[in-house]
């Protein structure tokens, strides 16, 4: 009787003894290759805007997380090949309810979003762990022989000790720091490999918003120098409409009019319930993105009570009355040729 190697834990002689052999694949040693990504997006914000624009404050840049993901996708294609399970976006908002961004990043092919708590001082918490989890749980079910792990925190190195005992080669990649290092001494020791993403490679997807910074209360009462930012705008809460009425048999094209006080409703509800700085990142328009695109006309339509589908023009004035109330509430003018 022959025993694959993968099933037998005993000592090689004991099986002599009772007739059984011991038969190793003889393609042991070039099993495929299956990689992970798992991003800590705290650090690499954090890291990437040190380096590119003096700071780690996430309100005074922007990202192109799409883009970004997927030049860290083919980053790691090159080293590793093309069998990617997934990668893994760890990120965190208040009450775990995602942003417009993160919305986005959920609907990305192969790209899984986990979101840990933003408390009310902007500190991640869960964060970590779910990475620590997910790194341990791809090891130990064999998902993967490879992990490349976009991070820095010393917290990690439970999880990367672990994988490496199941025999999972870890890949931690970093962020070129601006001076000094950003990544734990010992993460580094234990990573199999080390890989720096250099300022060319993030510089891409970082933008400055160009928004004044809120003091800290260490600046404002130690004497240094700062500018404190106006309040924020308060909006009036949008008056409540009257249900729709029943869906019709046969439904008429709307009418303009309308089509676009439905669509600044729209706008003004979302201002309220996810945030103006959330809205203000979809500046500068007026194109939306895709799953945006299809929350706004889902609305639309529950407000109106019937399908946009059958009618394009709707669709269209759905969008221009969303974008005119989002421009209003910006103090921006409609780019030309809109309108």
């Amino acid at each position: 009787m022959t025993v694959m190697w993968q099933n037998v834990h005993a000592d090689p002689s004991l099986c002599h003894d009772v007739g059984m052999s011991v038969q190793e694949p003889a393609d042991r040693h070039l099993l495929p290759r299956r990689y992970t990504v798992l991003v800590d997006v705290g650090y690499l914000y954090a890291a990437s805007g040190e380096l590119l624009l003096g700071t780690s404050n996430r309100s005074e840049f922007k990202v192109d997380a799409e883009r970004m993901i997927h030049a860290l996708i083919a980053q790691a294609a090159s080293g590793l090949g093309a069998d990617l399970l997934r990668l893994y976006w760890f990120d965190a908002a208040r009450d775990r309810v995602p942003t417009i961004d993160q919305r986005v990043i959920a609907q990305m092919a192969q790209v899984k979003l986990r979101l840990g708590n933003l408390n009310l001082r902007g500190q991640q918490k869960g964060v970590d762990a779910q990475i620590r989890s997910d790194l341990e749980t791809l090891a130990r079910h064999r998902s993967v022989t490879d992990a490349v792990l976009v991070a820095g925190d010393e917290d990690m190195l439970s999880a990367v000790e672990a994988a490496q005992s199941y025999g999972v080669r870890v890949h931690l990649w970093g962020v070129e720091p601006p001076y000094g290092t950003n990544q734990a001494e010992r993460l580094v020791w234990e990573s199999d490999t080390v890989y720096t993403l250099d300022a060319e490679f993030v510089r891409p997807y970082f933008a400055p918003t160009g928004r004044i910074r809120t003091p800290t209360p260490a600046e404002v009462f130690s004497g240094r120098p700062a500018i404190a930012l106006p309040a924020a705008q308060v909006s009036a809460p949008p008056e409540p409409r009257p249900v729709p009425a029943a869906r019709r048999a046969h439904p008429q094209p709307p009418d303009r009019l309308e089509i676009v006080e439905i669509g600044e409703y729209v706008a003004q509800k979302w201002i309220l319930t996810r945030g103006r700085d959330n809205i203000g990142d979809l500046l500068p328009g007026p194109l939306l993105p895709t799953v945006i695109d299809k929350e706004l006309l889902v609305e639309a339509e529950k407000e109106l009570g019937i399908s946009l589908r059958p009618f394009e023009k709707a669709r269209l004035w759905v969008r221009d009355g969303f974008w005119s109330r989002v421009y209003r509430e910006f103090g921006l003018a409609r780019p030309n040729g809109e309108g």
